[in-house]
């Protein structure tokens, strides 16, 4: 069975994989001088590859059925497994899991390693222009080359990161073979908002949660690490809701953010302790009511958008007015006019409907001997080594698939994987 990959990050080197350990002839097709480069960039160089705490709650996407079945058909301890093989120990910080190694390179290299071991052929620089079904199989241009194979896995990602060579062909080429497209729009990205304060705030970094709102109603929500930036807000919690605003924006919809810096307090509780403080800090300013309590820069704006005098004495603030201020603390509200875009998103959202993709397989249910994983589907994952283990799962599943199932060259044995079961019971 000839099998041919477009796509040479990490579901497409994995499927690669998968595929020629299940006993078939592959050649892995790349546009990149090299394999890998975004996967060599994850995780700020760290590559947290997946998580012990993988529930489906951690995906976005529009058929939920579909991702819980493809993510077991691979699971975490199937991943260290498989990378254990390889020589990447596992590093635990909490339920994230990286290379002990700390470095992203030992990943791609690994990788690399095993494509080289699989006698798989890989070919660089060479940038898919067109894929047609010829005969039971398919031919594909690439750069001055044509190749033939009997079936196809397409991994060449999203459009999120073009400076890694993901340029959105991947959804070109599904079109060309007759699959339906959920808009893409960028995911795990920072949010520009409307408010003028904002380029005084840059640089505040605080502990917080965000609410995201469409049209007034909540959408989502997360906690963490909050970073106001000069044209609105970032960090973890704002990225995890990302994905929200930008459909919300895309459909012209209003959408709206409220911040609190009390995540772990209610209002009641704020008010509170800023009565407590109007006892003990009385004989103050105004002005020096967040020292040593909040970043001053973000101090600055609450004590401006609640109208108070800075000046003022804080024993003479009124129980009303503390409360204004303690509202404004813990639900802070910002209009969103728009994100990064797909240079500076993480991943995106949307992409091949799931419903044309067969879960147990990954292959199409409109053309007999195509396949896809990764990013490439409408499928993505909040912060935290999810989006790779997708690449990971839907990758080994639609080699297995397209190589037919047979297990030749398969070297990893289950009992490597039920080794690790006992390790993430352990570190929870």
């Amino acid at each position: 069975m000839k099998v041919i990959v477009i796509g040479g990050g990490a579901a497409g080197m994995m499927a690669a994989i998968s595929a020629s350990r299940h006993g078939a002839d592959v050649t892995l097709l790349e546009a990149n001088p090299r394999l890998g480069k975004k996967l060599s960039a994850t995780g700020n160089g760290r590559c947290n590859y997946t998580n012990l705490d993988m529930t489906l709650e951690k995906y976005r996407g529009k058929d939920p059925e579909f991702i819980s079945e493809v993510l077991s058909g691979f699971t975490v301890p199937e991943t260290l497994g498989f990378f254990q093989s390889l020589g990447i120990e596992p590093r635990y910080r909490e339920s994230y899991v990286y290379p002990y190694s700390d470095q992203a390179s030992s990943m791609v290299y690994a990788l690399m390693d095993e494509l080289m071991h699989q006698s798989v052929r890989v070919e660089t620089g060479q940038k898919v222009r067109s894929v047609k079904t010829s005969g039971h199989g398919f031919t594909i241009l690439a750069g001055e080359k044509t190749f033939i194979c009997d079936r196809l896995i397409l991994a060449a990602g999203s459009c999120a990161v073009p400076s890694s060579g993901s340029d959105g062909s991947g959804y070109t080429l599904s079109e060309q073979l007759g699959h339906t497209l959920i808009p893409a729009v960028p995911a795990l990205v920072a949010l520009k908002c409307k408010e003028s304060f904002y380029p005084q705030l840059a640089g505040v970094r605080v502990r917080g949660e965000v609410i995201l709102r469409i049209n007034g109603e909540a959408a989502a929500r997360d906690t963490g690490e909050l970073q106001l930036v000069k044209y609105g807000i970032s960090g973890i919690p704002v990225f995890q809701v990302s994905r929200y605003a930008s459909y919300g924006l895309r459909d012209r919809k209003k959408v709206t953010a409220e911040l609190s810096f009390f995540p772990d307090k209610t209002l009641e509780e704020v008010l509170s302790l800023f009565l407590s403080r109007r006892e003990s800090l009385s004989y103050k300013e105004t002005g020096q009511f967040f020292l040593g309590l909040l970043n001053q820069k973000l101090a600055e704006v609450l004590l401006k958008q609640s109208g108070l005098a800075l000046h003022k004495r804080i024993g003479e603030l009124r129980e009303g007015e503390l409360r204004k201020l303690a509202g404004l603390c813990t639900g802070f509200p910002t209009v969103v006019t728009g994100t990064n875009g797909f240079d500076n998103a993480q991943c995106a959202a949307g992409g091949v409907s799931t419903r044309e993709v067969n879960p147990r397989t990954l292959e199409s249910r409109k053309v007999p001997g195509l396949y896809f994983a990764g990013e490439l589907l409408d499928v993505d994952g909040i912060c935290g080594g999810y989006n790779l283990q997708w690449a990971w799962s839907s990758g080994y599943l639609a080699g297995k698939a397209a190589a037919g199932n047979r297990a030749g060259k398969d070297r990893v044995r289950k009992d490597q994987y039920d080794t690790h079961k006992s390790a993430k019971a352990s570190r929870r």
